[in-house]
């Protein structure tokens, strides 16, 4: 079957089309046969951070666009769509609404099913696109462990089957992803300032400077970033009067490599402990900040400590993309549950 997908919950216009193919007591096997991203970062650099009325404009304006090409693509789209899939949430509320009117326009005119999606379930369903995947029985890999990692969202999920879904942890202040961004804006970054802070850390001493670990310990799953970033804002205060302008590269490269290190600590600690607790037979990584070298390699080497299967998908589909919501749209398709077709904000696991 042949999904059309739509994402806009942020600042990325994507449309794609997959093929779900359905096999007999084996999962499915999903294949891209087209998939545009339309990024906003130039637009909203100059603001320092998404602005949700000029990401609606941009998405009412990139969404025909892309159809067209689509359907230059694929003359007969409309008879090979066999149903649409479209993001719902969590996400910017006005953002949301134009990939669902969009959605809903075609559903009426098409005539064909559509299925609200989860944002986040299309991060978790992405493993789907993991080249490691053709390696395993998909029976083999739960229960697992998946960790959601994004601008906002950090999230620790205990998965017992394809459908069955459990949220372990998550984090009670800053995701991950926002607390790159802050730090990135301290030392003086551009936006989107966690990528480049990722590059300026390969340059960083990543033992210079020993950043707390807030939580590491505790006996939950959950997550605080929000006293890690505080560290680095104070200890950024303390060198010339606080001046991030005179304060050299080499500073600012430890600063982000012992930031890094400190957050990137923490999550592999709990994910660590809970593969044990839970004993999972496989780690899975999603969301934006999956696609950060440095957190694929420490949990890459905690799964291989423990001997299980490392699942995430290509760079490309950790960042926001459609091909994930057609993914996650025919799951939930396939389990026959209701899609409730509204924008939802802060919609959750």
């Amino acid at each position: 079957m042949h999904i059309l997908a739509i994402e806009t919950s942020c600042d990325e216009t994507a449309l794609a089309l997959i093929e779900a193919e359905e096999r007999h007591n084996k999962s499915p096997r999903f294949a891209i046969k087209a998939h545009y991203v339309s990024s906003q970062v130039k637009i909203h650099e100059p603001f320092g951070g998404v602005v949700p009325s000029l990401a609606k404009r941009e998405h009412l304006k990139n969404l025909p666009i892309i159809l067209r090409k689509l359907e230059d693509r694929f003359p007969d789209l409309e008879k090979l769509t066999d149903c649409i899939a479209v993001t719902v949430g969590p996400g910017l509320e006005p953002a949301l609404w134009t990939g669902i009117n969009c959605a809903q326009d075609l559903k009426h005119r098409w005539k064909k099913p559509l299925i609200g999606v989860n944002h986040l379930e299309g991060h978790l369903y992405s493993f789907f696109l993991s080249p490691q995947l053709k390696k395993h029985n998909i029976d083999d890999l739960f229960p697992c462990i998946s960790l959601i990692v994004s601008g906002g969202h950090t999230l620790l999920l205990c998965g017992e089957s394809l459908n069955k879904w459990k949220k372990i942890g998550e984090t009670r202040d800053d995701a991950a992803g926002e607390a790159f961004d802050k730090v990135a804006k301290m030392l003086g970054l551009p936006y989107p300032g966690g990528p480049i802070l990722e590059k300026l850390a390969e340059k960083g001493n990543l033992e210079a400077i020993n950043f707390p670990r807030p939580m590491i310990y505790h006996k939950n799953y959950d997550f605080s970033f929000s006293g890690l970033k505080t560290a680095v804002l104070y200890y950024i205060r303390s060198l010339n009067e606080g001046d991030v302008r005179i304060i050299n590269e080499s500073t600012k490269a430890d600063i982000a490599a012992s930031f890094e290190k400190a957050l990137i600590d923490v999550i592999t600690h709990k994910t660590k402990r809970a593969l044990v607790e839970y004993n999972a037979r496989s780690l899975m990584l999603s969301g934006g900040v999956a696609a950060n070298e440095a957190l694929r390699a420490s949990l890459s080497s905690v799964a291989r400590t423990v001997r299980i299967p490392f699942m995430v998908a290509p760079s490309e589909f950790n960042t926001d993309n459609a091909v994930m919501i057609g993914v996650a749209g025919y799951m939930k398709y396939i389990s026959k549950k209701k899609s409730t077709i509204k924008a939802q904000a802060h919609l959750t696991i």
